[in-house]
């Protein structure tokens, strides 16, 4: 602080009263300077920067206000999607388990209606395998009876003469004329 005096007190030494100089003093001066713009700031700067720190502390708490509210609003959609993604999880479940069933009731089905074409399937084979014997064993009869009838012939025309063969077919239609009367 006496320094500060001193350079105001050194003022007056100067060496001529009516001229104006330089104080080369430099710790001296600075320190005038700066307590003068010191002085004149916070003279001056004391309602601007008051105002200047209210505007930016009302901003600051607008826009600490205004999280808050953003936040609420998205705690709220949060909630919202919670909800709607549980309703929509039980949903799916549903869907899955209904799927399941309808996956088994449709393969149950399946199952069930392949069985019944394949059983339908076995009866037919069976009915065409009893069909195709019974026909060839009509055919081996058929053949049978040509062979045993042609044998039958061909003993016949070998043992009967025509005198024979003659007296024979008058002898049966002898017995078929009484058994029409």
């Amino acid at each position: 602080m006496k320094n500060v005096t001193d350079s105001f007190v050194s003022l007056g030494h100067w060496p001529s009263a009516g001229s104006f100089g330089f104080n080369t003093d430099i710790l001296a001066t600075n320190l005038i300077n700066l307590s003068v713009v010191l002085g004149v700031l916070v003279f001056f700067g004391k309602g601007v920067l008051s105002d200047l720190l209210d505007n930016r502390k009302q901003r600051i708490l607008n826009t600490i206000r205004n999280s808050e509210e953003l936040r609420g609003g998205a705690i709220e959609q949060l909630e919202k999607a919670r909800t709607r993604l549980r309703k929509v999880e039980m949903e799916a479940d549903q869907f899955r388990v209904n799927g399941y069933s309808e996956i088994e009731r449709e393969r149950l089905n399946f199952i069930n209606s392949t069985s019944k074409t394949l059983k339908q399937l076995e009866n037919y084979k069976n009915e065409t395998i009893n069909f195709e014997q019974q026909r060839a064993i009509n055919q081996v009869r058929q053949r049978v009876f040509q062979q045993a009838l042609q044998g039958a012939l061909g003993t016949l025309s070998s043992c009967l003469n025509n005198e024979l063969h003659l007296r024979t077919i008058r002898d049966n239609i002898g017995m078929l004329g009484a058994i029409t009367d």
